[in-house]
Formats: C-alpha cells, structure tokens, sequence
C-alpha cells in the first residue's frame, strides 16, 4: 500500500523555479568540455572528484567548494578538480539518512520538496562561488532530472551498475559518467554496464517513450569489491587496472574512450579514510612506469571534508555524518602531490 503524501512538483516545474542563470551555465559547458577532454584523452589533466561523502548541510559544503575554487585555481594546468555534492545517499539495509534529496534536516523526517530546492540553491551557490559544477551519484534515476542542469559529473554506483535503467538513463546523460564496479567486483559485468551507457537506446523515462544516442563518455570506475564473506578486496593495483584496459580495447572498438577512474576510499581502501593518501601515491607512481596504465587511469575519486573523520551526529562544522574523509589540510597536500606527479 503506497499512502500518497506530498505531490512533488515537476522537474520541468522546478527548474523554471529555480533557473540556472545565463553565467553560470556558460562555467557549466566549459567545465563540461574539460572534463570530456579528460575521459577521451583529448588532455593530458587528471580528474580528481573529490568531496564529503554526502552533502548534509549547505554552510559547510559551502565553505568546502570555495576552498576547493582557491585550490583549482592554483593546479588548473594539470588538473579539473570537481566536488562532490552528493545528495542521495545508498544505505546498505535500506534505512537511516539518505541524504539532502530526502532530507534537507539530518535530524528529521524526510521533506522531499524542501530538499529539492535546498540541492538546487545549494548547487547555483556553490558555482556561483567557486567557479566549480559538481558531481553528484545517480542514486535514483527519476531524481537526475531536478540536477540534469548543473552536474558537470555523475556516478552511477555500485549497487546500481547492474541496474538495467541506471544504464538507460546514463545513455542520454551528455556529461561524463562514472560507472563503478559492482559490489562483487566483476569486470565484465562493468564493461557491459559501459557498453550499454554507450549505445543509442529506447526506453520509457519519466512519462515519455525517450531515445538517446549513448554517452561515449560513460567509463569505469574501480572502488574494491566486497567477498562474500563481506571482506573488503581493493582493486586499484596494477594488474586489475590492465586488465579492466584490455577489456576496453579487446571488443575491437564497440567501447569507446577507454578510461579508468579509481575510487580511493570505499572496498579499495576498507573506509580507512587515510589510506586514500597511500592508494593515490600508488597509482600515481604506476603511471610513470607504465604508458598504457597512464593512458587508462584518468582520474581520482577522493572523500574529504574540512574536518577528518566522521561523526554521528552534526555538531562539528564540516565533519561528515556518514562515511569518513580526509580533512582538509591532507586533501591540499595530496591534490598538490597528484598535480607535481602529472
């Protein structure tokens, strides 16, 4: 039995509420087209998304971007830097905060009216701002729509990337998309979730029959696997990488744009948020010894925020309520580190 509560407004409805204004969408394409230039290999930059785990207060996510703007200014020769502003947050079980979306207040009930206008005023600020457009996980494929103007970058997770509309949606989405491993790790079922994002398809999205014509950007992302016993086996080393680049390139071209984006936290690094440091360093130091890794590893996703670590509750400003992230100080070092190694 579904108990109707609140009749949530259109996408359409919403954005004409909440319009992108004109300069700012000039700062979307052109971060829109450094990021294509990225994952196609038409620029030699390495994208780094990085970010809170999720976004559950605007003020401290704020702050965060407006660093991060300072910081892309000083490394944009050798980096994009995009935050992330995830606004839907996957719970294992099924219960608990599943983020700004659902809920603008941690400590309350779900809103999901007020929180849409709360990631859109969030967003148009935090560009506003920084000069940055975000990144975002397509936890639900419904909700892209009220986001579809202001994301630079979307995830498609691991619990989705088998999902047959995750793969649909991502088809007509014409930023980059990230689509991780999923949570047993298997590579062809990536590859598969890559191809589909890539071709033209024909589907019911919304209250319409839709057609795409595939998103060459959608590419991989590695973020470890979990066994089933419920063990964490990360996958960024070397061989795992190649062989992930063998499967781009062993289809004789169906796949285009072989890229690889490595997730540094997660089953990679066991959520021991400090070893995201270790996991770059290392990826890093492959790329110089190895030209086809360099050509396949595009990039970073890396979890911060002002404050290290987690906490349960939202009394420290800018320390995640869910997973735990790098602070702030380390971020700068590292972000300055990927960019020397370049």
């Amino acid at each position: 039995m579904f108990e109707k509560q609140i009749l949530i407004p259109s996408a359409e409805e919403i954005l004409a509420e909440q319009p992108l204004p004109e300069p700012l969408k000039k700062i979307k394409r052109s971060r829109d087209d450094l990021c294509k230039d990225v994952i196609a290999g038409r620029s030699d930059k390495l994208l780094v998304i990085v970010g809170p785990c999720s976004a559950h207060e605007s003020k401290p996510v704020l702050e965060y971007v407006r660093r991060l703007g300072r910081l892309a200014a000083r490394v944009e020769d050798k980096l994009v830097l995009v935050p992330r502003i995830y606004t839907n947050k996957p719970r294992t079980k099924g219960v608990g905060y599943k983020g700004m979306f659902s809920q603008p207040d941690p400590e309350h009930g779900e809103d999901i009216l007020r929180g849409i206008r709360t990631i859109r005023d969030l967003h148009l600020h935090a560009i506003e701002e920084s000069g940055l457009s975000a990144a975002d996980e397509m936890l639900y494929p419904e909700n892209y729509a009220y986001v579809e103007d202001v994301l630079t970058y979307v995830a498609v997770g691991a619990r989705s990337s088998e999902n047959q509309m995750h793969r649909l949606v991502s088809s007509g989405i014409e930023t980059p998309v990230g689509i991780k491993n999923p949570m047993g790790g298997s590579i062809p079922v990536l590859l598969n979730s890559i191809y589909a994002a890539q071709s033209p398809q024909v589907f019911k999205y919304r209250d319409y029959q839709v057609s795409t014509q595939g998103n060459e950007y959608a590419h991989a992302v590695l973020r470890g696997q979990v066994d089933s016993y419920g063990n964490d086996i990360p996958n960024f080393h070397y061989e795992t990488v190649m062989q992930v680049y063998e499967g781009y390139n062993a289809g004789g071209g169906e796949l285009k744009n072989p890229a690889i984006v490595v997730d540094a936290n997660h089953s990679n690094s066991g959520k021991c948020f400090r070893q995201q440091i270790r996991i770059v360093e290392e990826v890093m130091q492959n790329r110089v010894y190895d030209g086809d890794f360099k050509r396949a590893v595009k990039g970073f996703m890396i979890e911060s925020f002002l404050v290290e670590g987690n906490q349960k509750h939202d009394t420290v400003f800018g320390k995640s309520i869910t997973d735990p992230c790098l602070g702030w100080e380390d971020t700068e070092r590292l972000i300055l580190d990927i960019a020397e190694k370049v």
